[in-house]
């Protein structure tokens, strides 16, 4: 084993192969580490999440140093057959590289049984291993900028599906009417790690179309029943290309503009005596945030949650609320909220002029950081801000937002959470608890990033900062970045002048990334992933933000110039003499 820094609350696992990174997952699922909240496997990698009070990475690399790789994981019994039309437009292509004819591809495929070896790259996204041996393919050199939902794909020794539309660079071999991904679903994910998997040729199998029944997503479900060998068998990396990172929120922000009641947030879905705060406008986006939806990587999804947390607590704390309440996140100026009876709101965050103004058109600004009392009518309106680029706004009581998988933090890179705030909702509020107390006054944040000023960010140096050159990880912290357009909640994509350099220019396996994280692409300009980014990734990374810097990095606006401070030079983390490593 390798182990590899990432963070002051992460490390990476190195092993020598899929096989030994299942057989320590294995072993470490049986007998969790004191403090460990989250195992991100990958092919031949595990992300170990941990909390920084509870343990120390030097105790975690002794524990997981001194296991035994001997024993595997266990297989499922639950096999799922997934019906494919085999009419991929890389088919012929995967055909020519292995040198045997298309059916000759089809049959391989559908006569070897795969398992669910991890999840990642998106929600319902499974890595399957085994098939048959030779079904070994690259990847695409350029990948695709949209895949349909249902694509079913080779990379590498692996198969997979595509759970919904994205880019993409697997070789397509066909699509499957089956949803990968239906969050109605009591388990939203059709395939967990352990399953075993089929792949039917829908062309050559008697499947009649009554097997296929019309799923909330829109897809077509089979549910094809076995008796024969008594198992329970239901029918029913990629890796994220940073080029489409502003797809997603942009996705988002037109749902919001385009459809005034995406998700039923209507004056007559509120209950007697509720308040309510009523949409006028949202700006350019906004959702609704908590802490995030943690202990959810087995289903291939990541925590999101609010880009500035201590915003969003202090939010909650001035009005009473858990710290852990759904507040409303929004970036930039423009969201108007009209009070709906009578209401107290606090707004924290970046630093923006508050507005509110009366029934019969008296107006004067507000302060941030404080309880703000809003009678029925009461017009709030956040503008543009002058540092900083999100604000948060929470109502005493708390928003009664239905959760999504335990949390309304709105994924917007999974689509995963509750539906963009629209003009025209009428946001219930939650009666406040007798015990709920408003906080005095708090001073706002005196350090809001601006772009008169240059960010800097401290940095974690790992876990692949021995794939670039000594110029390049020079460079990352002497030169300054700038923040592009092509930023959201899912990642800062930054520009500098010089590209980082790879010294190690081979195709890196998908593994788990961790909030914070600098990937750096081909083109050598690194991207910061922020709440929203996927759970793994095929591109070395560099170096990751310290943990205390992420809400800083969170409020870094657009246009923004950034420079990076290593505090501590990379080094792999050497188990002490006596552990053992079989």
């Amino acid at each position: 084993m390798r182990f590899l820094p990432v963070t002051h609350n992460a490390l990476l696992v190195e092993l020598a192969d899929l096989d030994q990174t299942l057989a320590l997952l294995a072993s470490l699922q049986r007998h969790p580490p004191h403090g460990v909240e989250e195992l991100v496997p990958a092919a031949r990698t595990i992300l170990v999440e941990y909390r920084a009070s509870a343990t120390r990475a030097e105790t975690l690399v002794q524990d997981i140093a001194a296991r035994s790789l001997t024993q595997g994981a266990e297989r499922s019994d639950t096999l799922i057959e997934i019906p494919v039309h085999y009419n991929g437009e890389d088919l012929a292509e995967v055909a020519q590289i292995l040198g045997i004819t298309a059916d000759e591809v089809v049959q391989r495929h559908t006569g070897s049984e795969y398992t669910v070896a991890f999840t990642g790259f998106a929600p319902g996204f499974a890595y399957l291993s085994g098939g048959h041996p030779s079904l070994n393919v690259p990847r695409r050199s350029t990948p695709r900028t949209r895949l349909p939902a249902g694509s079913v794909g080779l990379a590498g020794t692996f198969s997979g599906v595509y759970p919904q539309a994205s880019p993409g660079g697997w070789q397509i071999i066909g699509t499957t009417p089956v949803a990968m991904w239906d969050i109605t679903r009591a388990q939203p994910a059709l395939l967990q790690p352990g399953y075993r998997v089929r792949f039917v040729d829908i062309a050559t199998k008697n499947i009649a179309a009554s097997a296929y029944s019309e799923s909330a997503g829109g897809q077509k479900e089979a549910l094809l029943a076995n008796s024969s060998d008594g198992n329970r068998r239901t029918s029913v990396n990629d890796d994220f290309d940073v080029r489409h990172l502003s797809s997603a929120s942009l996705a988002f922000a037109r749902r919001a503009q385009k459809d005034p009641k995406p998700s039923g947030r209507t004056q007559h879905h509120l209950a007697a005596g509720h308040t309510a705060l009523q949409v006028r406008a949202t700006g350019l986006l906004t959702v609704f945030q908590d802490l995030g939806r943690h202990g959810q990587a087995r289903q291939g999804v990541s925590a999101s949650g609010a880009m500035d947390q201590a915003a969003l607590k202090a939010a909650n704390r001035l009005v009473g609320n858990a710290s852990n309440a759904a507040a409303l996140e929004t970036v930039g100026g423009g969201l108007q909220l009209r009070s709906v009876g009578d209401n107290v709101v606090a707004v924290t965050g970046a630093d923006a002029v508050l507005t509110l103004t009366t029934a019969d058109g008296q107006r004067w600004s507000v302060p941030r950081y404080e309880p703000v009392a809003l009678a029925d009518g009461d017009m709030l309106a956040v503008g543009q801000p002058t540092a900083g680029a999100r604000c948060y706004v929470a109502v005493r009581g708390g928003f009664a937002e239905a959760p999504v998988m335990g949390s309304c933090a709105t994924d917007t890179l999974a689509h995963v959470g509750p539906a963009p705030v629209a003009v025209g909702d009428w946001l219930a509020v939650q009666p406040a608890p007798a015990t709920s107390v408003v906080a005095a006054p708090e001073l706002p944040p005196a350090d809001l990033p601006t772009l008169e000023q240059e960010v800097v960010l401290d940095v974690v140096m790992g876990p692949r900062t021995d794939w670039f050159t000594p110029e390049a990880i020079a460079r990352l912290a002497a030169q300054r970045w700038q923040v592009t357009p092509q930023s959201n909640r899912v990642g800062l994509r930054l520009a500098g002048e010089l590209p980082l350099d790879r010294a190690i220019t081979g195709e890196l396996p998908s593994e788990g990334t961790a909030l914070g994280a600098l990937q750096v692409p081909p083109s050598g300009q690194p991207v910061l992933f922020l709440a929203d980014h996927p759970l793994t990734g095929g591109y070395p990374v560099i170096g990751c933000v310290a943990p205390y810097h992420l809400d800083r990095a969170g409020q870094i606006p657009v246009g923004a110039w950034l420079r990076f401070n290593p505090i501590q030079p990379f080094a792999e983390l050497v188990p002490e003499s006596g552990a053992s490593t079989s």
